[in-house]
């Protein structure tokens, strides 16, 4: 049996970040399961900080960007296998 999963996508171009500040654990980790609208990342753009949330609850399967890396638009972040 297949399994589907979809993948978080970054919305607009900026830094990647896994944590909501520095020190901080962070926001989700590979094999954790995150509930609809889970807030699982932060890009900044233009010292503009934006949420983004998983669109379905899942398991995170891989997180495909280091933290604080650039990122672009409509780049894959993080593949969320569904139940």
């Amino acid at each position: 049996m297949k399994t589907e999963t979809y993948f978080v996508k970054s919305p607009l171009m900026g830094t990647f970040y896994r944590s909501p500040s520095p020190g901080e654990k962070p926001f989700v980790e590979a094999g954790q399961r995150v509930n609809a609208s889970d807030v699982v990342c932060v890009i900044e753009s233009m010292k503009v900080f934006t949420e983004l949330r998983a669109d379905r609850a899942g398991v995170v399967k891989r997180i495909l960007v280091e933290n604080e890396a650039l990122v672009m638009k409509n780049q894959d972040l993080m593949e969320i296998e569904l139940p």
